[in-house]
């Protein structure tokens, strides 16, 4: 009987000790929750759209650009720190679809069709598409691209402006996945033009003299923004603090360091 008593007691102790571990380790988890540690959120971009997002290969390995400045100065306003993955442009609505991103700056538009399957924030910066082409076979207007074959980004907006354009005269339009790679197309004389964000061509113009270019006319400009899952609860946050940089004149600080004073 004794020795009964003897082994219950020791089951209770041992479940006495395990209990207390137990509510130590989530007193320890919750200290540590509430000790300011930030929650890490997956961004991705595709970093071939200076001066947006780029690899300065001469600098590093590092993505650096407009986009990176910002979300880094929103991520900080809202209190989390951001991890940044560099993915082609068409694979990144894909991305936060399959929810293995939580968020994306790439100098997105948002466009209705992409809007019914991701959310986004309000435009944080316009530009106009340009047509660019060699300086020895310049095009200089709408009407010069008859025949011609054009290339634009795969799943960007250009490809839209390039149906309408289609629409106008008769042209081949090839898609490439990344900036670069058209331009590289034209030169090899792959392509005869490109539709590029004129921010962007004018970036090309800047360090290549065999460029040129003309701004499409356009009623409406083309706007980024970032995009988040659909009904993601950062969406709203975000968007809070983008609102606070354009009014305390953060953000137009920002556009002025990496595009000039252009505003």
């Amino acid at each position: 009987m004794k020795k009964i008593s003897l082994f219950i007691i020791s089951i209770l102790v041992v479940a006495l000790v395990s209990a207390c571990g137990t509510a130590k380790n989530e007193s320890e988890q919750n200290t540590g929750a509430e000790s300011g540690e930030q929650k890490v959120l997956k961004m991705a971009t595709s970093a071939d759209y200076p001066p947006f997002e780029y690899i300065d290969t001469a600098k590093g390995s590092e993505i650096i650009g407009f986009d990176i400045d910002l979300v880094n100065a929103l991520a900080e306003k809202t209190g989390y720190k951001v991890e940044v993955q560099d993915m082609d442009f068409n694979s990144l609505i894909p991305a936060l679809q399959a929810k293995q991103i939580d968020l994306v700056l790439a100098g997105m538009t948002p466009t209705p069709e992409r809007a019914e399957n991701v959310d986004f924030t309000d435009i944080y910066y316009t530009a106009n598409h340009m047509i660019v082409s060699l300086k020895d076979n310049e095009v200089k207007s709408i009407e010069e691209l008859k025949g011609k074959t054009i290339g634009v980004q795969l799943g960007s907006i250009q490809e839209e402006k390039a149906a309408e354009i289609s629409e106008e005269v008769t042209i081949k339009v090839e898609n490439r996945n990344k900036i670069s790679e058209l331009v590289q197309e034209l030169k090899a004389g792959r392509i005869d033009a490109a539709i590029i964000e004129d921010t962007v061509a004018n970036g090309y113009f800047a360090k290549d003299d065999q460029l040129a270019g003309f701004t499409l006319d356009s009623s409406e400009e083309a706007g980024s923004a970032i995009a988040f899952q659909k009904e993601s609860q950062y969406t709203e946050e975000f968007d809070a603090a983008l609102k606070e940089m354009k009014e305390n004149g953060e953000l137009d600080k920002l556009i002025v360091k990496w595009f000039g004073d252009q505003k």
